[in-house]
């Protein structure tokens, strides 16, 4: 196979300001077709060189490889005709609304003896890669503080605000996708959730103002925030260990140059000025540490991997079956205003 042709479904921010450009800068893929019905959209699409298409259906014989970035409901009925299809798939977060739909999902890539992944982008994001390099120097993590938070008091509007829960929208399925996978990925299962969840502007039907508490099988905390409406902006991450404490702010900068039109593939993409960098130390004891360079390319990257030499998914679709577990739970914690078990693997 000389080159993956790539069939992608949606061209909203994720696909046109993610998807395409990553398929686009990563050696070995060419995006072939998308799936789009607004006239806009489709004149950018064919601005790239690809085909544009009214359903996901006409891309089974055009591609080699499907990319679902379509709104988060559609996301397991196109997976599973995608698989049906015998097309590999990768899907943007959230896979599923439930972890028992995206178990059925791996189920049935096993089935087909097809690869799936997970469009978690943010585990290639250059703070969490430094917070990974800085392990030995932490010591043993005991708390981990993660915020991605907005000044939003105008809603955009869209599905995303205003959809029901059928829809899957608001934040703990859209930025909690985030922050729950790279906890879970950081340090290990959860046992049980704490959770806020509150919707604070008028219009807005999904939530924008949410809190998370984990408390991992290891021992160690995970405190979450996700918020439109927080007017001044909490340290990115803090992490505390046993050794010492680190403290960033800001958010990688990939996301924005993507949506300035920057090529991922450019020389210092991902690199993070001086000036942003963290701070690792103890009082009286603390220096800037550079951050690791981001990194989202590497997720395309590993996705021809999977395809061409049968390498592992970039993302193990595994892992996000119990951050969605984490996801749910959070959702009842919320409601019934009380601490909830997350069930174990086996249990």
């Amino acid at each position: 196979m000389n080159e993956i042709k790539v069939g992608l479904v949606g061209f909203g921010p994720a696909g046109s300001f993610f998807h395409a450009p990553l398929i686009a800068a990563t050696p070995g893929l060419r995006l072939a077709a998308v799936v789009t019905r607004d006239p806009a959209k489709a004149e950018r699409v064919r601005a790239t060189g690809a085909d544009v298409v009214d359903s996901a259906e006409e891309l089974w014989d055009r591609a080699d490889l499907i990319v679902i970035a379509s709104p988060n409901r559609t996301h397991v009925p196109l997976a599973t005709a995608a698989l049906r299809a015998g097309l590999p798939v990768v899907v943007d977060k959230p896979l599923a609304g439930t972890a028992a739909e995206a178990a059925g999902l791996i189920r049935l890539a096993r089935e087909r003896e097809l690869p799936l992944t997970v469009f978690q982008n943010r585990r290639w994001d250059g703070d969490f890669l430094t917070i990974q390099r800085l392990r030995a120097e932490l010591g043993e993590i005991r708390r981990f503080e993660s915020r991605f938070e907005r000044w939003r008091p105008v809603p955009k509007g869209g599905w995303r605000e205003r959809g029901g829960p059928g829809e899957l929208g608001g934040l703990l399925y859209d930025l909690g996708s985030h922050l729950v996978d790279q906890a879970l990925h950081l340090l290990g299962p959860v046992a049980a959730v704490y959770a806020e969840s509150d919707v604070r502007r008028a219009g807005v039907e999904a939530e924008d103002d949410v809190f998370l508490a984990l408390d991992h099988v290891s021992g160690a905390r995970s405190q979450l925030w996700m918020s439109a409406v927080a007017g001044q902006l909490g340290p990115r991450f803090r992490v505390v260990g046993s050794e010492r404490t680190y403290v960033k702010w800001g958010l990688d900068g990939q996301e924005d140059r993507l949506r300035a039109g920057e090529r991922p593939d450019a020389p210092g993409f991902g690199v993070e000025p001086e000036e942003a960098w963290g701070r690792l130390g103890v009082e009286g004891d603390v220096r800037a540490v550079a951050s690791e360079p981001g990194a989202y390319l590497d997720f395309y990257r590993g996705v021809v991997a999977m395809i061409r030499e049968k390498a592992a998914p970039p993302v193990d679709p595994e892992g996000v079956v119990a951050a969605l577990a984490v996801l749910e739970a959070a959702k009842v914690a919320a409601s019934e205003r009380r601490v909830v078990s997350v069930p174990q693997p086996g249990a």
